[in-house]
């Protein structure tokens, strides 16, 4: 199993829901130990309201989570070449990732990972849709980067 890499982008569509659930369930279980952030392919969502609800269930906190895009990154001086390794969430930023990073060697790794958005009827099944990415995240990170240190 690889190690722990020092700094980790995790990317999605729109930055709202499952990269920064990723981000933060990271910082969560590892700490200061590696520098985690996210972005989005686009950012003109704020961070959605139920992903801040089921992380705030373990611990995690996302409401002061700014949403942000690629360029944006870029604008505000996150140089993607900082990064040692780019998880992609979803197809898209998975494509943009790869563009951006086509002229550098820098490793892309894609996790499909559910969408939650516009699942479930009723709060309790969207809560429970929610949920279940959080947690396929959660095990996606410990399965990649070993057990928690941070704790």
């Amino acid at each position: 199993m690889p190690g722990l890499p020092s700094s980790v982008l995790f990317c999605c569509d729109h930055n709202s829901v499952r990269s920064p659930m990723a981000e933060g369930v990271m910082k969560k279980l590892y700490g200061h130990d590696c520098y985690v952030q996210s972005a989005g392919v686009k950012s003109e969502l704020d961070i959605d309201g139920f992903a801040v609800t089921v992380c705030r269930e373990i611990g995690v906190e996302l409401e002061r989570h700014r949403v942000r895009s690629f360029d944006e990154m870029q604008e505000w001086g996150d140089d993607l070449t900082g990064f040692d390794l780019i998880v992609a969430l979803s197809p898209a930023s998975q494509r943009r990732a790869l563009d951006l990073t086509r002229v550098f060697h820098l490793e892309v790794e894609y996790w499909a990972i559910l969408d939650p958005t516009g699942l479930g009827e009723t709060r309790d099944a969207r809560l429970a849709a929610y949920r279940q990415t959080r947690d396929q995240i959660r095990t996606r990170l410990l399965g990649r980067f070993g057990p928690a240190t941070a704790e």
